[in-house]
C-alpha cells in the first residue's frame, strides 16, 4: 500500500502487536470509542514500517504511535491525544498535558520496560468483530 493511501486513514493508531499490553489497551480503547474513526497496524507489519520511514522514526522505537493531521505523536504524546476519541469522562486525562513530557514519558518507560514481564507476549490477535477488524491495517 503506498503511504498517500495509508495517510488517507488517519487517525491510525501504530501499537506492538506482539505485547500482550499492547493488545489488552487496544481492546480497552475499542471498548470505549467513541466514533468508529481509528484505524490500527502493529509496528512491524508492512503498514508500520511504512509509516515509521515516512515520518523518519527509528525502526527499533518501541512506543505507541499515533499518526493524526499527518504528523506522528509517541508516547505519552500520542496517549493523551487519543482520550478525546474516547467516551465518558477520559477526554479529560488531556489535563495531564500540563505535566512536562520528559516527566510523563519517564513513567511510560517504566511500564513500557515492565509490560512484557506482567503481561506476556501475544501469538494472535484477538478475535474482533468484522467492523473493527477492517480497521487493523497490515
Amino acid at each position: 500500500m503506498d503511504v498517500n493511501e495509508i495517510l488517507k486513514k488517519q487517525p491510525i493508531l501504530l501499537f506492538d502487536g506482539e505485547c500482550g499490553f499492547c493488545n489488552k489497551s487496544i481492546q480497552f480503547f475499542l471498548a470505549r470509542e467513541k466514533n468508529k474513526d481509528m484505524h490500527f497496524a502493529p509496528l512491524t507489519s508492512a503498514v508500520g514500517k511504512e509509516l515509521l520511514t515516512y515520518f523518519e522514526i527509528e525502526a527499533k522505537t518501541d512506543s505507541v504511535i499515533l499518526i493524526k493531521d499527518h504528523s506522528a505523536f509517541i508516547k505519552t504524546c500520542a496517549v493523551l491525544r487519543l482520550m478525546p476519541f474516547m467516551k465518558g469522562l477520559w477526554p479529560l486525562m488531556v489535563v495531564f498535558v500540563i505535566i512536562p513530557p520528559f516527566i510523563r514519558n519517564a513513567i511510560y518507560d517504566v511500564i513500557a520496560k515492565h509490560r512484557m514481564k506482567f503481561f506476556g507476549r501475544v501469538e494472535n490477535c484477538a478475535l474482533l468483530p468484522k467492523e473493527d477488524k477492517e480497521r487493523f491495517l497490515m
